[in-house]
């Protein structure tokens, strides 16, 4: 069974490394002169050591020519060629350096940023509930800290692999020349060392899993106290949020020791085998010199010395490849998730905003009953569809099947007759304008998150009507630098009004055919609230309008109030038609006290 699980890991390591390797493949070019710069590093190892040779040969006779065969060198004597050679080695080790690492850090620089990006792209393509059962921490933590330890595996080991590697074969072709039986010796401990490698590296990859989660844990206290710092310290949650960010943290470090640790007693482990052979390997030297000079002697250990070096670096590579091998499994977990699903074809260039809801049911994946139950309802272009009831109802629901932020399999969703599933995702938000209690703002200028995403390219003149329009205009003419002031992350700097009315600014200068208000005036001040129903009363005309649990003002106007309960439409109607059934819309009613409360808080 643990032989099975070895195979399929094993077998999971390699098709993960090899993927990781096919995003190598533009850099290729950069990646080949890293590997020659590499092969000439390589092969002045046993240049260094054959040096040698010639140095211990010349202390007993440095007038001895060192290349009485070559023309214009058969007069340089060991004194001088040895000393001189010595440089041109260490000149051309500098070149072959240069070259691999400066070119091998080309590949793996553009390695993080094509698997940055590759992973930024798939969030903004990912469906909703993949961001409902994942928390924004972990998300980070792959962009930032998972992508720069796959690096570690596929340039920065490969740099060792590669360097080292070919450092060994250049070192045991040299030993093999000078003396081949003694290197066979040698060669018996080659399977100790594969096996202790082996054993390690299921170690590491465990290890460094965890490390991760670890990290992303981090991550996600860290967000989440600096984006709900104004809660923090509204409710004193310093030393809380203090002890679990600390509690994250120490998790992390032990995790981190862990591995420490298994290198820590794993290299000295290995260092000890490898000395012991060469204490055999001089042993045999000695007992064994035949007639080989002091200088072959001298050269061939020196040779052998320099092995256990790259052979140590080869060993310990194994921590870096799994890290990064356990990293990659977590980064290509995400870009595997399948996107949002869009079958549709059909794109309108604008809708009359005709709504039509049928039979629609829907359950979130992994629940146990449906939120909504056989919903049908349908708005004329223009009209305005209220939707009330208390919280868990099943309101905000219906709005975000309607843009397809969920899939729904029971019923239809019709916009001027079609399908919302035959449209294109990106056609079908187009013809709708969403306005939230939660207003999204980016760390920009006031126009730029007015003129937000496919509004960019929006005139000036346009923009500022959409300002006036939604009764912004007042505040934003006392900004510093007016349309052109930084907000601040999520409009930090502005109040909770103000934030609406950019939010309802966005939505007038979208001027799509459907609007959907959802909480948009909820938890305001009054003197907000008298601004925002003035600019909602304006964004309205004209388009078909979804509210959901809105100020009573805004509710009374509707054409259609329809009151949910447990998924179901109990009651339908206008507001005094409802108000004599004397039902559930006249008891939330009578809630509401009076015009400027809120019928529901959801």
């Amino acid at each position: 069974m643990t032989d099975l699980y070895s195979n399929a890991t094993q077998a999971s390591s390699l098709k993960i490394y090899l993927r990781l390797l096919g995003y190598v493949k533009p850099y290729i070019g950069y990646f080949a002169i890293s590997i020659l710069g590499y092969v000439i590093f390589a092969s002045t190892q046993p240049m260094l050591a054959g040096i040698l040779k010639y140095f211990v040969d010349g202390l007993s006779n440095p007038e001895a020519v060192l290349f009485p065969t070559v023309p214009y060198l058969r007069d340089l004597q060991l004194l001088q060629a040895v000393p001189l050679l010595i440089v041109l080695i260490a000149a051309w080790q500098g070149v072959g350096a240069y070259l691999g690492n400066y070119f091998l850090a080309k590949v793996s620089l553009g390695l993080v940023h094509d698997l940055r990006v590759s992973l930024f792209n798939s969030l903004l393509a990912l469906p909703n509930r993949y961001f409902d059962n994942h928390n924004s921490g972990h998300l980070i933590s792959r962009i930032t800290f998972n992508v720069t330890m796959v690096t570690g595996a596929a340039t920065d080991a490969i740099k060792v692999v590669i360097r080292e590697g070919l450092t060994v074969v250049f070192l045991f072709a040299y030993l093999l020349w000078m003396n081949w039986q003694l290197t066979l010796v040698m060669l018996a401990i080659l399977p100790v060392i594969a096996l202790m490698v082996g054993s390690a590296s299921k170690k590491f990859r465990k290890q460094s899993k965890k490390i991760q989660v670890a990290m992303g844990d981090v991550t996600h206290v860290a967000s989440e106290t600096i984006q709900g710092y104004r809660v923090v310290r509204s409710f004193g949650g310093e030393a809380y949020e203090s002890t679990r960010f600390t509690s994250a943290s120490q998790d992390n470090t032990n995790k981190q020791l862990r591995m420490t640790k298994t290198g820590a007693v794993y290299t000295p482990m290995l260092q000890l085998v490898i000395y012991s052979a060469m204490a055999v390997l001089m042993f045999l030297v000695l007992l064994l010199r035949g007639d080989a000079t002091a200088g072959d002697l001298v050269a061939y250990i020196t040779a052998a010395g320099l092995l256990p070096k790259p052979i140590r670096q080869l060993s310990e590579v194994s921590a870096n490849i799994q890290k990064g091998l356990a990293a990659a499994d977590s980064i290509f977990e995400q870009l595997d998730e399948a996107p949002e699903v869009d079958r549709g074809t059909v794109e309108l260039e604008r809708v009359s905003g005709r709504l039509e809801v049928r039979n629609l049911s829907f359950q979130y994946p992994g629940a146990e009953k449906p939120v909504l139950n056989d919903i049908c309802f349908s708005a004329e272009p223009g009209q305005m569809i209220a939707l009330v009831g208390r919280s868990g109802s099943g309101k905000s629901t219906l709005a975000s099947l309607i843009p397809r932020f969920y899939h729904h399999e029971t019923g239809q969703i019709l916009l001027d007759g079609v399908d919302v599933e035959s449209y294109t995702l990106r056609n079908l938000r187009r013809h709708i304008a969403l306005v939230t209690q939660q207003v999204t703002l980016f760390n920009d200028s006031v126009a730029n998150n007015i003129a937000y995403g496919d509004l960019a390219d929006a005139p000036r003149d346009a923009i500022e009507q959409a300002v006036e329009a939604a009764y912004a205009k007042e505040f934003i003419d006392k900004l510093p630098q007016g349309l052109d002031t930084e907000v601040g992350e999520n409009g930090v700097l502005l109040s909770g009004g103000q934030r609406q009315r950019l939010a309802i600014a966005r939505a007038l200068l979208k001027d799509a055919p459907i609007l959907v208000l959802d909480e948009a005036t909820s938890a305001l001040d009054t003197e907000s609230e008298r601004h925002i129903q003035a600019a909602l009363d304006r964004v309205m005309k004209g388009r078909t309008t979804l509210v959901i649990a809105h100020r009573l003002s805004t509710i009374e106007k509707a054409d259609l109030i329809l009151v949910m309960d447990q998924g179901r439409i109990v009651e339908r109607g206008t507001h005094a038609a409802l108000l004599e059934q004397n039902g559930f819309y006249a008891r939330l009613h009578a809630l509401g006290l009076d015009e400027s409360a809120p019928l529901d808080i959801a």
